[in-house]
């Protein structure tokens, strides 16, 4: 199985070659240069490999949620790039690409979604490594944020920092690492486990989770006001 993956929700910005288990990545952080990274960087990781884009068997994006411009640009790579190769597109869960690095166990995936907000999903991350999701993931103020069964949870990614720094942390977080970021390394591993499905590229939505990118101007000065 040759699968190309892209991750570009965070500032973070990777892309992976996954062959039969043998994975090969590129990683930055950039916030502003994923644009013009990401492919020079596929085709750089395939010729190291000997291969061309036509022998691949799929294609897998980080499909959000996270920053619009950046699960856009994924999501639009990838379907271009596997329409163009009439192969599927495998859309991963950016929370389920940082729950992938978590030790096995209850782990609360959560992002730094800005306007006050993170982004959240909660998983099982199994012996065998593949985290798997409970439930919905969502959209939440810090104060509100509260997984299912809470007690015993790791928390990964920058939205546990922002939970741990809470004048009163919750109790049910026992230990977090705020310095992993999704790849595309575990994006690529997550596809190639079979537990994602593939789809026709042109089915394959961003998942946002939030319908506005900023705060209205009245929201903002309320913001600045502590009102």
């Amino acid at each position: 199985m040759k699968i190309l993956a892209i991750e570009t929700a965070t500032e973070q910005c990777s892309v992976a070659l996954w062959l039969d288990g043998d994975l090969r990545e590129r990683t930055v952080s950039a916030p502003r240069e994923h644009a013009r990274r990401v492919l020079p960087w596929a085709d750089a990781l395939l010729d190291e490999a000997g291969l061309v884009r036509a022998d691949l068997d799929a294609i897998a994006v980080g499909c959000g949620p996270g920053a619009f411009t950046g699960v856009r640009l994924a999501v639009a790579l990838g379907q271009g790039m596997a329409l163009g190769l009439g192969v599927p597109l495998i859309a991963v869960s950016t929370l389920a690409a940082l729950a992938w690095q978590a030790p096995p166990g209850r782990v609360l995936a959560a992002l730094d979604a800005r306007m006050g907000e993170l982004y959240c999903g909660a998983f099982i991350r199994g012996e065998d490594g593949i985290p798997r999701r409970l439930g919905d993931e969502w959209l939440a103020a810090p104060e509100a944020v509260c997984p299912p069964e809470a007690t015993d949870w790791f928390g990964v990614g920058s939205g546990v920092g922002i939970l741990a720094k809470l004048d009163r942390p919750p109790t049910w977080l026992r230990d977090f690492d705020a310095t992993v970021w999704p790849s595309a390394r575990a994006v690529a591993t997550l596809a190639a486990s079979g537990e994602w499905p593939s789809w026709a590229p042109e089915a394959v939505e961003p998942a946002y989770l939030r319908d506005r990118v900023a705060l209205t101007l009245s929201e903002q000065r309320v913001a600045r006001s502590g009102g």
